[in-house]
């Protein structure tokens, strides 16, 4: 059985690849031309969400640099303690809602510094994958749309990040416990 499960996960990528241009080409669709006028579609919605980027990247860039981040997490860390929750973890929880690229690089880092079967590692790794980048995302699609009211979105989105990472803790700390 994992044979077939190893033959069919190298594959399937590429048999999509081949696939849907061969589709394409047997519904008569100019598959080329297509993809053309979609890269140039691409390219000019990159274009405008670049200064929504810049803002987000520069808002996140002073939060790390100002030591708010270093102080919430002084603040927090015995309240933590208490609940049997790692402090370490405090960071991650508010960094992944801001940024991919800075939650991973942490949780790579807590990693590197606790293993990756530690309760830190375990939990950080959850969290990676029980929450989404929230203001990234509502920076980039909104901003390529031009939405300019997301607050319900934003609301709605923190929440479910914040249920994300709390249930990331309870469910480790269940299981491994």
């Amino acid at each position: 059985m994992l044979g077939w499960i190893n033959i069919i996960s190298a594959w399937a990528v590429p048999a999509m690849i081949a696939f849907i241009p061969l589709y394409a080409f047997m519904k008569k669709v100019p598959v080329y031309e297509s993809f053309v006028e979609g890269a140039k579609d691409g390219f000019s919605t990159a274009i405008g969400i670049i200064p929504h980027l810049v803002g987000m990247m520069v808002a996140i860039s002073v939060f790390r640099a100002s030591g708010a981040l270093e102080f919430f997490v002084g603040w927090m860390g015995p309240w933590l303690e208490k609940l049997q929750v790692p402090a370490e973890i405090l960071p991650l929880g508010i960094l992944r809602p801001l940024t991919g690229t800075g939650s991973l690089a942490f949780t790579t880092d807590l990693i590197k510094t606790y293993g990756p079967d530690s309760m830190i590692g375990r939990i950080a790794s959850t969290i990676q994958g029980s929450t989404d980048t929230t203001l990234y995302v509502l920076t980039v699609y909104f901003g390529a749309v031009g939405i300019r009211n997301g607050r319900y979105a934003l609301k709605v989105g923190l929440f479910s990040d914040f249920v994300g990472f709390v249930a990331a803790i309870g469910v480790c700390l269940l299981i491994f416990s």
